[in-house]
């Protein structure tokens, strides 16, 4: 027998839970039915996919979440968030009318863009489930520093259908998540997707997923009323009914009238006697309560949360729960009707006119919104100033040498010049640390575990790469998935808006599978996560790997990526300038992630003529890092060629040999497509970048036909002929790699020096 304190309990949370759903059904129909539409557009909004998750989250946030917690909740809850945080007072009302208008509430919950206090950006499904697994490490691993990251769970409100994503998975099965306790996942189980009911969506083969993965397993399935009911006489036979019943069958019982249930529901005698007991209310009440909307049974889930291992909830639910259109196949984004809307007002004790009401502060609910929002006050972040970073080591780097070794000098020096900057650098690989050359940084800085282990080949005399895991390691090794890679990437390089602790993320993988890995990076950056990623090697010049390790496309990437800068460094020396100002641009509010695109290629480093004197070694530096500079000038230029990465060599042999023709040539290294796109664009009144690196290598004084060469899609440096309208030949990679050597594959591409001096000719 349910206390009586227990019982106000429940009413007086059960009110908020109605007040809930009403608000959020409510900020949906406004935007499609109320506010102004001169378009006709489609406004949308998901108001059965709201519906379903109100018990959940008004469990969780006015009765269980602590201050230190932090939630990501499913992209098509966030009018439910927006609800709540309505009624504790962190949004104003005249945010209500504005869900999906111009700068008004996002569709999705969003960090950066949305006005009230959102934790995690979802949207892209499966990455926001996985944002607050990685959160996780990030506020460990920003503890291991010594500094403060508070503590608290990291909750995700998912979807069912987001577990298909196979981003979950990778996350779901790396052997660091299982010792993450704070991680608990609620699963919105309504078993349908966006156009039906899932015939057999597989709970038990999911939970047993996650336990096998070393997950805490928790069931919510049926409320008060179903577990009294089953108790009486039939009761088993109810219960085995509702457990065998087909999905479809079970949401199309919702859909019945109590007379169709009577008819539909019993299969054996004595269930038919059990459900001649029930009247009516009893009855339709009883075939919708399920775990996911009972207070009670979902309150004690979050009780028996074991915080030794990651928990994960399954919650049944039903999707459109107290609205017209609970369970229906194709509600998933159908708004009620006008009338349904007003019945669904009476219900809720609210007014069509008048609906955004909240709780009077001198009543019980008002009284409980106002303690939750006092005990959920967050003081405001106070941001840490990054670490002073230099611009130059003043290394000139002589012999042959690759762009990629050069990135692990180029951090083993920081370690030296800038210790504490250094401190904050943490690097990410899937298992390629080795193959990357990061394993001087890795020996040097050790790998970041949160308790010390032992290295077991720390003796063996033939092991090159040192394995010493310690929490003071700044080199995290997740497995081979780049989703996770760049998942933790986007977190830890948002420390600095979570906790006010900057660090300098670096991950590094392979520059084909940098595509696999853009949209979780993309969202992560749209999250606020500076980063570094570093895709190397790159290109056609990985020769004998074949087709399938080439990579074509990306040097485009940081040319279109809002909120990126790419570099794509000829020499070594570019690469630690481009590094230097990359990682100055991390961990603050004004600041943007880089891509770096590396390559394999040795290349004479004297060819980079780094000048002697200071002043035009630091005029060298201003161009490297603002996107050009020129290599190679004329006296009066017939052509000009314009160079990315590894194909300086192609592109200064070709200068020499159209030279001896009697064919003035000007070389110049474009560095950064991207930052010099932004100038072309500011100069033409779009934008705000500087332009004064297209009058440094690309004056009109000296303009002549174009060549660009790259070793990837010669789209990248098209837009470079428009600087000073000349005709232009763009040579690049368009096709599939082949294996070969280094000189066969770049002649099947036609970026060979051979290629480079017909394209100039033909131009001329």
């Amino acid at each position: 027998m349910t206390a009586p304190a227990e019982t106000d309990r429940l009413t007086v949370l059960g009110e908020i839970e109605q007040r809930v759903r009403w608000l959020s059904t409510a900020i949906i129909d406004h935007a499609n039915r109320v506010r102004p539409n001169p378009t006709g557009l489609k406004v949308g909004g998901h108001q059965a996919s709201s519906a379903s998750m109100t018990t959940l989250m008004t469990a969780l946030w006015f009765e269980h979440l602590r201050p230190g917690d932090r939630v990501s909740v499913k992209p098509h809850a966030s009018p439910v968030l927006h609800a709540i945080n309505y009624l504790l007072g962190e949004l104003d009302e005249s945010y209500l009318t504005t869900l999906r208008a111009f700068g008004g509430l996002q569709s999705y919950p969003s960090r950066s863009k949305d006005p009230d206090l959102v934790d995690y950006s979802t949207g892209s499904v499966g990455i926001g489930a996985t944002a607050p697994i990685w959160g996780a490490l990030a506020r460990r691993y920003v503890a291991t520093l010594g500094e403060q990251a508070g503590v608290g769970r990291q909750y995700s409100l998912v979807g069912d259908a987001e577990l298909d994503e196979g981003a979950v998975w990778e996350a779901i099965l790396d052997p660091m998540v299982a010792e993450l306790g704070e991680v608990v996942w609620m699963v919105d189980l309504n078993r349908q997707s966006l156009d039906r009911v899932v015939p057999n969506i597989g709970a038990p083969r999911l939970q047993g997923m996650f336990a096998a993965a070393g997950w805490q397993v928790l069931t919510v399935k049926y409320g008060a009323l179903l577990e009294e009911l089953f108790t009486r006489p039939g009761g088993a036979d109810l219960r085995r009914r509702i457990d065998d019943m087909p999905n479809p069958e079970y949401q199309r019982l919702l859909r019945c009238t109590p007379d169709q249930q009577r008819e539909r529901l019993p299969d054996t005698p004595a269930l038919a006697a059990l459900v001649a007991t029930l009247d009516d209310d009893t009855l339709r009440a009883a075939v919708r309560n399920l775990g996911g909307h009972d207070l009670t049974a979902v309150g004690q889930a979050f009780a028996e949360i074991d915080d030794t291992r990651p928990t994960v909830i399954f919650a049944y639910t039903v999707k459109g729960f107290g609205l017209a259109s609970e369970g229906h196949p194709q509600n998933h984004s159908s708004l009620l009707s006008a009338d349904q809307f007003g019945e669904l007002a009476q219900r809720s004790g609210m007014a069509v006119e008048d609906p955004w009401r909240r709780f009077e502060p001198d009543t019980a609910a008002g009284r409980w919104c106002a303690e939750t929002a006092a005990r959920l006050h967050r003081d405001p972040v106070q941001a840490t100033p990054p670490p002073a970073l230099p611009t130059d080591i003043g290394r000139t780097p002589s012999g042959r040498a690759t762009t990629q070794a050069a990135l692990g000098r180029a951090l083993l020096d920081l370690t030296r010049e800038a210790p504490e900057a250094a401190r904050r650098v943490v690097t990410l690989c899937p298992d390629v640390s080795s193959s990357t050359n990061l394993g001087g940084w890795v020996n040097k800085v050790g790998v970041w575990s949160p308790a010390e282990r032992r290295d077991w080949f720390d003796d063996d005399p033939e092991t090159i790469l040192h394995w010493r895991e310690k929490p003071t390691g700044q080199h995290i090794e997740l497995g081979i998935a780049e989703g996770n890679l760049v998942g933790a990437l986007g977190e830890l390089g948002a420390t600095w808006s979570r906790w006010g602790q900057p660090l300098l993320p670096i991950g590094v993988l392979y520059d084909p599978f940098v595509e696999r890995a853009l949209e979780p990076w993309s969202f992560g950056i749209y999250a606020g996560g500076q980063s570094i990623l570093v895709g190397t090697p790159s290109g056609v010049s990985l020769a004998p790997e074949g087709g399938a390790h080439q990579s074509i496309t990306t040097p485009s990437v940081g040319l279109e990526q809002p909120g990126c800068t790419t570099y794509e460094p000829a020499f070594a020396i570019d690469v630690e300038w481009t590094l230097l100002a990359s990682l100055a641009r991390l961990g603050r509010p004004d600041g943007t992630s880089a891509y770096l695109r590396l390559s394999t290629r040795p290349v004479d480093q004297s060819l980079a003529a780094v000048p002697t004197d200071p002043a035009a070694r630091e005029r060298r530096r201003r161009q490297v890092v603002a996107g050009a500079y020129p290599l190679h000038t004329s006296e009066a230029p017939k052509a000009v060629i314009a160079v990315m990465g590894a194909m300086v060599p192609e592109a200064l042999a070709a200068a020499e040999r159209l030279e001896s023709l009697g064919t003035p040539v000007d070389v110049v290294v474009v560095t950064s497509p991207g930052l010099l796109f932004d100038a072309v664009q500011a100069r033409a009144g779009h934008g705000s970048a500087d332009t004064w690196i297209l009058d440094a290598v690309f004056p009109e004084r000296r303009a002549a036909p174009l060549v660009t060469l790259l070793d990837g899609h010669p789209h990248t440096l098209a837009f470079l002929a428009g600087i000073n309208a000349v005709r232009a030949r763009h040579l690049g990679v368009t096709r599939f790699g082949q294996s070969g050597d280094l000189d066969a594959v770049y002649r099947h591409h036609g970026i060979d020096a051979d290629s480079v001096v017909a394209a100039a000719l033909d131009l001329l």
